[in-house]
């Protein structure tokens, strides 16, 4: 009974009055809104990514659609007492991710594991969602963490409720559906209409691939040394590579994340199950799904306890820190990685913040609508 009292009783800073309705923020912003053009305006290492593309025939990327999960992805009034938003967990200075190390759920509780960024989930293969890989697809996954006891505590017809509840919407779902009719599956087709939408592909690293006309592996022009060496490292004898471009032929220029869930050697007990935890079978203990690595100098701490604060120790984990595991990944003995030099390592996190795209941390279209002092 506890979730259907939300914003029954005053809560501080939010508005809340006894009527039983959420606290009025007003309109949300719907300008900056001209998601699918920028969507299809990719680089020409991102044409041929179809393959690999998450879309359902059903829930096509709309300008409505997205400019509607916008405005729910930042709204707080979606978790049990009005103060937990998606974007709570999931900062676009930080990539969409969370910059502590756990994140803080609507009660004060702490979740289990990092909060992963948002970036380029468009491309990730159905079954592929969370570090356990849960959630079949992004419309079953955007749902989760609102019903989740920890993040946002709310379940799902006080979900359709408060939202039907708030004005504001009214318009929103209108444009992105044909009528006002508040539902379940409409508010995950918005939310994750929204998600796919945060497309990063505008960084150093996609400048320099597109003067080199797609070769990854040649110097690049506007590239420091060191960024160059690093990239070389990355690509070839520091074998990062093999795991963070194995996503069919084209995602090896464009998208650096795996293909498959992986044990990197972080424990050489499990501790957190991961995988195991879904599918039940051994050869998946310890094993996690890995993010994008484009915008990763922004989006620590990294891994899925968030043990690492920056990209020096994470390199420094695959220089020496590899622990013996039953379920280790082949690609990990031997590694790469081993035989780094300190000045080599520095080198590799180089390449590795070229990945960051500043358009795409400030792009005012996938910022809070509801905030606009």
């Amino acid at each position: 009974m506890r979730l259907s009292l939300v914003c029954l009783i005053p809560l501080v800073g939010l508005g809340c009055v006894d009527t039983g309705k959420p606290a009025d923020l007003g309109a949300p912003w719907t300008g900056d809104s001209d998601f699918v053009a920028a969507s299809d305006d990719l680089p020409a290492h991102f044409v041929g990514l179809s393959e690999v593309d998450n879309t359902p025939p059903d829930n096509r990327l709309t300008d409505a659609g997205a400019t509607l999960g916008r405005a729910l992805f930042y709204d707080p009034r979606l978790s049990a007492n009005g103060t937990v938003s998606c974007a709570s967990c999931h900062q676009q200075a930080a990539a969409f991710a969370d910059p502590e190390v756990l994140s803080v759920g609507f009660d004060g509780g702490l979740t289990a594991r990092h909060g992963m960024p948002l970036v380029n989930v468009r491309w990730y293969a159905p079954g592929t969602m969370f570090w356990d890989e849960r959630a079949e697809t992004l419309e079953e996954q955007v749902l989760l963490p609102i019903q989740d006891e920890v993040e946002m505590g709310i379940s799902v017809p006080m979900l359709v409720w408060t939202v039907s509840a708030i004005p504001a919407y009214e318009d929103l779902f209108i444009e992105a559906f044909g009528d006002a009719t508040v539902t379940e599956d409409r508010i995950a087709a918005a939310l994750a209409q929204f998600v796919r939408a945060l497309v990063s592909a505008d960084s150093p690293y996609d400048t320099g691939l597109a003067a080199t006309e797609g070769r990854a592996r040649r110097d690049f022009p506007a590239f420091t040394d060191d960024e160059n060496a690093g990239k070389a490292l990355f690509f070839d004898d520091a074998g990062c590579a093999s795991c963070h471009t194995s996503v069919g032929s084209a995602g090896q220029a464009a998208l650096f994340y795996m293909d498959r869930p992986l044990n990197n050697g972080l424990d050489a007990a499990t501790l957190d199950p991961g995988v195991a935890a879904v599918s039940g079978r051994q050869r998946d203990e310890g094993v996690f799904k890995s993010p994008s690595l484009r915008n990763i100098a922004v989006t620590g701490p990294y891994m899925h306890d968030g043990r690492f604060d920056t990209l020096a120790e994470v390199v420094d984990h695959y220089r020496s820190g590899v622990a013996s595991h039953p379920n280790l990944a082949a690609r990990l003995t031997p590694n790469g990685a081993e035989g780094l030099s300190d000045r080599e390592a520095e080198q590799l996190v180089a390449f590795l913040e070229t990945l960051t795209d500043e358009g795409f941390l400030t792009d005012p279209r996938f910022a809070d609508p509801w905030d606009l002092d």
